[in-house]
């Protein structure tokens, strides 16, 4: 029961902390089109989270994240997940 309650304390802070990371960093507009996101592919807009999260932690982010960057980063995201399997 500990445990349980100590992995949904994890996720909690998790969260807490990409709320902050991501109102740092995206432009009010970039905020939108991943709120959108979410609501049609949440494990991408998940993926892209963390994603950016990790970049801001890196310190490779130095300046706030717009809209176009945002589509630009989706569509890398959606390229290497673009694969086939030849039979």
């Amino acid at each position: 029961m500990d445990e349980m309650n100590e992995e949904i304390e994890r996720q909690k802070e998790v969260e807490r902390i990409k709320k902050i990371v991501l109102s740092r960093i995206l432009t009010k507009d970039a905020s939108e089109r991943l709120a959108r996101l979410k609501l049609v592919k949440p494990e991408l807009a998940n993926q892209l989270e963390l994603y950016l999260v990790q970049l801001y932690q890196a310190g490779q982010i130095k300046n706030v994240i717009n809209d176009d960057q945002i589509k630009n980063i989706l569509s890398q995201i959606s390229e290497k997940k673009d694969f086939r399997i030849r039979r």
